[in-house]
């Protein structure tokens, strides 16, 4: 996903300025209001001077006020580092001409024998497990990341979103995934990963019986985290088919299909293997950005992918709230192009912290879940779909029709009062859940109002 960063970097190494027109074309994933208002930013902060009015306007950088070379931009000093990390800081933080050009490295994946070799010491996965048990470790599987889900929808979504530049504020992604309004003033790209993030997460905790580290699981992942996001629909939940460069680095994955599909089932098949979730959470989070499998959209698929084996284990979810975007590009920079790991690493056990935090205060605030609702929860959804698909038929007729059905006789107006309390409070921002289409959710309410 191209950045600000990537704009302004860009109109650096043009000498005789850089039109906007031309930048899109490079970068046609980026919609042309963003562009313009990103351009407009620049300019109001000094770092780039426009000459020329209109389609012809170039954008040239500012003496005064250009962007600061990396090794100018400090490391956050609360994310405590190694010795190791520093190491690969001072090499990352060179300027991109003095890095040595790289590609994919095989023996990096190869090496590494689940159970036996570990990115994550015996004395940091005991730390991450006693900070990250729940009161439901022993309940079955999904338990923790249910109860706390509508947190974990706003959180994970801000959160990942941010890392790649989303300006959404955290408000914003309350007022959007609790209540369907959209901000004002925002790019309808950034509305849309928000939401593409929470119905990747309702993905992950609604199917956790059923998903894992298999193709079926990644791919869908990367559709929903992607809909509406690529230049070329046919990428979403596909394996990419062509090479692909990554902005600011040296590094260059591998480009044939063939070796990027092998490489993915040895990535899979050792992630399915680990058996410590920390570690699978870790791993998972390595070899997909270095890996690049999609054409687009790694990073974020890596970031809900660890949360997997956390949310099955009924650990503390991950959430990345407060890191950094630029000690997360650092680490992944690391990563890329030395395939180190001691920086991400660093990174997600702070990272781990941080959010623990979070999540163990809350959970002492959190009403037990329903137990009628959690047994009948995939009936609900699927009434409250079939109501809404229908608009012309009789709600309530839908709505005993499927609860005598399915429901034993002294449970049926119990539930049958809790889809209908369900159906009056629907609305925009939970459509996913039941696999509704904003189009036919509209539908449905101009019916009501006939």
């Amino acid at each position: 996903m191209s950045t600000l960063t990537d704009l302004l970097d860009e109109i650096h190494a043009s000498p005789a300025g850089l039109m906007l027109s031309d930048w899109l074309a490079k970068h046609p994933s980026v919609p042309r209001r963003t562009a313009q208002r990103w351009a407009s930013e620049l300019v109001r902060n000094g770092q780039v001077i426009p000459t020329g009015n209109g389609p012809s306007r170039r954008y040239h950088a500012s003496a005064k006020a250009a962007w600061p070379a990396p090794q100018e931009i400090s490391f956050p000093t609360f994310i405590p580092l190694s010795v190791d990390s520093r190491d690969i800081l001072a090499y990352v933080d060179q300027p991109l001409q003095a890095r040595k050009p790289v590609g994919y490295q095989r023996e990096f994946l190869h090496a590494y024998q689940p159970n036996a070799t570990f990115y994550l010491s015996a004395s940091q996965r005991r730390q991450l497990h006693s900070i990250g048990k729940t009161p439901d470790a022993h309940a079955p599987a999904g338990t923790y990341s249910r109860a706390i889900l509508n947190r974990l929808l706003i959180d994970l979504s801000w959160a990942s979103s941010h890392l790649e530049g989303n300006t959404y504020t955290r408000l914003d992604t309350v007022e959007l995934i609790d209540f369907g309004r959209v901000a004002q003033g925002k790019a309808t790209l950034e509305t849309q990963m928000i939401l593409n993030h929470k119905s990747a997460i309702e993905l992950l905790v609604e199917n956790i019986d059923s998903v894992g580290f298999n193709r079926y699981t990644l791919l869908n992942l990367h559709s929903a985290l992607s809909e509406n996001l690529l230049p070329n629909s046919a990428d979403e939940g596909r394996v990419r088919q062509h090479g692909v460069e990554i902005g600011q680095s040296v590094y260059r994955p591998l480009a044939a299909p063939q070796q990027i599909d092998e490489a993915l089932d040895e990535v899979l098949a050792k992630a399915a293997a680990i058996e410590d979730p920390f570690e699978q959470s870790f791993f998972i989070m390595v070899h997909i950005p270095y890996l690049q499998p999609f054409a687009d959209i790694n990073k974020r698929t890596s970031r809900l992918a660890a949360n997997l084996p956390l949310f099955r284990a009924n650990l503390c979810p991950l959430t990345f709230l407060d890191v950094p975007e630029q000690a997360y590009s650092r680490a992944t920079l690391g990563l890329y192009e030395l395939t180190r790991v001691e920086l991400l690493r660093d990174l997600y056990v702070w990272a781990y912290e941080r959010s623990t935090q979070e999540y163990l205060a809350i959970r002492q605030e959190l009403a037990a879940p329903d137990p009628l609702r959690l047994a009948w929860r995939n009936l609900i959804k699927q009434t409250i779909r079939d109501v809404v698909v229908a608009p012309g038929e009789d709600a309530v007729a839908i709505i005993e029709r499927h609860v005598m059905a399915s429901v034993p006789t002294p449970e049926q107006p119990n539930v049958q009062a809790l889809i209908i309390e369900e159906l009056r409070r629907l609305h925009e921002g939970v459509l996913a859940r039941y696999g509704l289409r904003l189009s036919e959710f509209t539908a449905w309410k101009a019916a009501q109002a006939v």
